[in-house]
Order: structure tokens, then C-alpha cells, then sequence
């Protein structure tokens, strides 16, 4: 059984599919406690559903829609959320799963989109990337920093240039933590960036979700 949090239909707020329609999974229950978290109502299961992957698959079915996002919480706590990736794929769906990078990816299908989180300093989960993870990634695969400051945007930085990440995915996004950076001056630090390689994967996110509905519905 799958402890699942929401299953609903709506535009992508983030990423590089940021617009598109996509049905949300969101499974229940988390591993970290960031301080930004924004779906802590996902962070346990307390109210979860317990469903089967069949029963999940009966769910989006009822979307017309062909693109899915797996989603928490953190999904890939729960043993059985791989295998219901790689059904969905096999059924045709495109498939992401987005995650807060302290889990080993090993098992998922090839064609799942991996959105991958490398937690900063000021979000206090720092010490949780598991860095293993970034050999499993291919240039589809998107890798998001959550930026609270410039320190936060720094250590990012030099952590892309350790791993060599430009040259592991094609999009690097970089998202601000809207009560603790503005908008600009993540803009500006992105446009400081000196090498021209680095340059070319970073994209500057928005949440759209939360510029359409608020921060109250957030999604």
C-alpha cells in the first residue's frame, strides 16, 4: 500500500515544465524537515490515504492528461513508489519525480524525469544530500537549489563546480525562498556568474502555482 496524500490535476509550477498540465501524486510522509518547507500538511502521514498502485493508476486515468509528477512529502521513502513510476511509464505517461535527494535513485525507469534537490546551508538538511545520487542522473534530469541567501547562492555554486553538474544535466534551477531573498537580487547573483558554462544550465524559478492561486491554496 501507498500512503498518499492528494491526487489532483493542474499547470506545473515549477521546473522547466512550468505551465504545462500535469497530474500531481503527492504521497505522504517526509525523511527531512526543511525550513522552507511548503507541503509540510505532506510531511506525515497522519491523514493519508492507503492506496494501491492500480488504485493510483485508476486516479490519474480519470485526468486527461499524459503528464504525471510524483511528489511529497518525499515520494521515494515509500518502497513501492518506484515500481509505480515505472508502470505509469510503461502505460505511456510521462513521468517525473521530484525529490529532496536524500534517497537513492537506483531503480526507476530510464524515461522518468528525475527532479533532484541538493538542499543548501540555510535550509538545515545540508548534511542529508546523499551526492551518490548524481551518478545517477542523465542530461533530462533537472537538479533545484531552494536559495534563502547569498551564501546559500555561493556554496550552490561550488557545489555545481565539485560535481561538475553543468556537464550531468542540461537545467540547473535555482529558486528563491520568497520571505528570505527577492526575486532581483537572485536575478542579479545568477547574471554575476562569470563562467559561461555554469551560465548556460541555470534557470531562474518561479513558483507559478503560488503567483496564480497564493500562497493560501499554493497550488
Amino acid at each position: 500500500m501507498i500512503k498518499v496524500s492528494e491526487i489532483f490535476c493542474s499547470l506545473q509550477g515549477e521546473s522547466t515544465k512550468i505551465g504545462k498540465l500535469c497530474v500531481f501524486v503527492r504521497l505522504a510522509g517526509c525523511n527531512l524537515n526543511c525550513k522552507w518547507c511548503d507541503t509540510e500538511y505532506a510531511s506525515n502521514s497522519v491523514n493519508a490515504n492507503e492506496m494501491l498502485a492500480t488504485e493510483i493508476i485508476d486516479c490519474v486515468k480519470k485526468y486527461d492528461c499524459n503528464f504525471v509528477e510524483i511528489t511529497g512529502g518525499e515520494p521515494l521513502i515509500q518502497s513501492e513508489t518506484k515500481e509505480l513510476a515505472n508502470k505509469l511509464v510503461k502505460l505511456g505517461y510521462e513521468v517525473a519525480i521530484e525529490t529532496n535527494g536524500s534517497v537513492l535513485l537506483a531503480g526507476l525507469d530510464k524515461e522518468i524525469i528525475k527532479i533532484m534537490d541538493i538542499k543548501c546551508p540555510a535550509s538545515g538538511m545540508a548534511k542529508n544530500n546523499l551526492y551518490e545520487n548524481i551518478n545517477y542522473l542523465n542530461k533530462r534530469d533537472e537538479i533545484k537549489f531552494v536559495i534563502a541567501s547569498k551564501d546559500d547562492f555561493y556554496w550552490s555554486i561550488d557545489v555545481i563546480k565539485r560535481y561538475n553538474l553543468d556537464e550531468k544535466v542540461d537545467n540547473i534551477l535555482f529558486s528563491a525562498v520568497a520571505s528570505a531573498i527577492r526575486y532581483s537580487d537572485l536575478a542579479e547573483l545568477i547574471l554575476s556568474v562569470k563562467d559561461a558554462k555554469i551560465r548556460e544550465v541555470i534557470r531562474m524559478q518561479l513558483q507559478l502555482h503560488k503567483i496564480i492561486w497564493g500562497n493560501e491554496k499554493g497550488r
